[in-house]
Formats: C-alpha cells, structure tokens, sequence
C-alpha cells in the first residue's frame, strides 16, 4: 500500500480545493429550507462551485450524474438529487467535490430541515462528533486500524452502529487513493496496518445507521441505505497531517 506523502505546497493546493467544498456545504447548509427542491440546492452548489475556478468532481465520477450528493432521510450516502423540495424534520445529507489545478477536495455535511426530532438530533450529533473525535485523536504513528476501532467504538456507545463496506480514504491528485479507512476495525488488531504519518491527506467520514450497518443499494444504482430501513446520516472532513497532528483543510 503506498500512501503519498505531500509537500507543503502540495498540501497548499489540496487546502485550496477543499477551501471550496467547505463554503460549498455552508451555502447549502444556510439554503436548507422547507421547500427547497434537492436539483435546486445542486444546481447552486455547482455554480458556485464553477463560479471559484474550480470543478465539482463528483460530476462524472463512476458516472454519477451530479455536483452534489444529496442522502435524504433513510438515504445515508451517494443520494441523488430529485426533484423532491424538503419538509419539516427530514434530514439531508450533503456531499461536495472539487478540483482545482489537478487536486481534489470533499467533505459532506447532515443537516436538519426546520424543527427535529430529538432521535434525529442525537443521530446527526452521533456521525459530526465521531468526525471530531477522530480528528482530535490522529497523532504521527498512530495505525489507521486504531482510528477505525475508535471510530467504531464512538458510534457504538453513542447506541448507534457504522455503514458496512464503506469508508474514507485518502485524497490528492485523484478524489480516491490508499489508504481506505473504515469507520469500524476491518480483521486484524488495531495494532497492525500502516501508521500515520506526517505529510499525508486522507478523509475520514462516519457513516451512521440506527440498528443494522449492511448497506442495501437501491435501484437507481446509487443510493444507500441501511438494511434496517431507518434514517442515517454521515460527516466527513478532508484532513493532513502536519507537525504531528491533523488540521481540517475542509472548512470554509
């Protein structure tokens, strides 16, 4: 497995695309209102997205056919925006691309529409403070294995369970490279697979299900859900490893 190591300015440039997807998710996330069709808020993350220089790289990729991932509801990732307009108490699930001079930035946000119930606050606080308690743990040596076993441990105690079969990764000249990083400890010891060191780039983002974690595909080809039916919901930040410690390059 060779997980790049990136220089500064390479680091740079990687900052630079995920600067983009950071004010990305804001707009939507101010623009997620009762009534606001899911092609609306995807068209305008794309214009804005085109409007910084840069490119939304999910346009495309794999075939799909849009900027934005739009996961609602019971959809937890790889959602694509219809024609639906939100309602009170849904929950929509964000995830942006970008490219800007051959690097790549990605993030995803979930976010409540108008008035929510307590169980969906509790399972959209569950996949954003998974996020940044993984974050806050990366250290220089630490194994990749150790990160997806505290992630998992989080989510459980937070009475929820991880999506199966899905995971980071890291990011740079391409939107997917080495390594995949699970939100679960995939076989072996926490203790075992590559560390972490300073100069890589990688996305962690916690996928979260309510009782069952076996994804179930829908028809379309691309929406995910879980197998126990039940709303999900999913975070993700693009990190790099600088001086020993992990620093978001995906806010805005």
């Amino acid at each position: 497995m060779a997980i790049a190591l990136r220089k500064p300015q390479e680091i740079e440039k990687l900052r630079a695309a995920n600067k983009i997807v950071g004010s990305t998710l804001e707009l939507l996330r101010k623009n997620t209102k009762i009534g606001a069709s899911l092609k609306e808020l995807d068209a305008m993350a794309e214009d804005h997205i085109r409007s910084l220089g840069a490119k939304p790289s999910f346009k495309g990729l794999y075939g799909f056919p849009n900027a934005v991932c739009t996961s609602l509801n019971e959809v937890i990732i790889h959602g694509i925006p219809t024609d639906y307009k939100l309602q009170e108490g849904d929950v929509i699930g964000y995830d942006v691309g970008t490219e800007i001079d051959g690097y790549f930035g990605d993030a995803a946000i979930s976010v409540g529409v108008g008035a929510m119930s307590k169980e969906d606050e509790a399972l959209i606080a569950c996949a954003k403070d998974t996020l940044y308690y993984a974050i806050e743990n990366i250290k220089d040596g630490i194994r990749f294995k150790e990160l997806s076993y505290l992630m998992e441990q989080f989510i459980k105690q937070r009475g929820f369970v991880p999506l199966r079969d899905f995971c980071g990764h890291g990011i740079g000249k391409k939107p997917h490279e080495e390594p995949e990083i699970p939100n679960y400890l995939a076989g072996g010891s926490p203790k075992s697979g590559p560390k972490i060191k300073n100069g890589m780039v990688f996305c962690l983002e916690p996928m979260i299900c309510q009782k069952d974690g076996k994804p179930v595909i829908l028809d379309n080809g691309w929406d995910v859900v879980s197998a126990d039916g039940l709303r999900g919901s999913h975070y993700e930040h693009t990190v790099a490893v600088i001086g020993g410690r992990a620093e978001i390059l995906s806010l805005a």
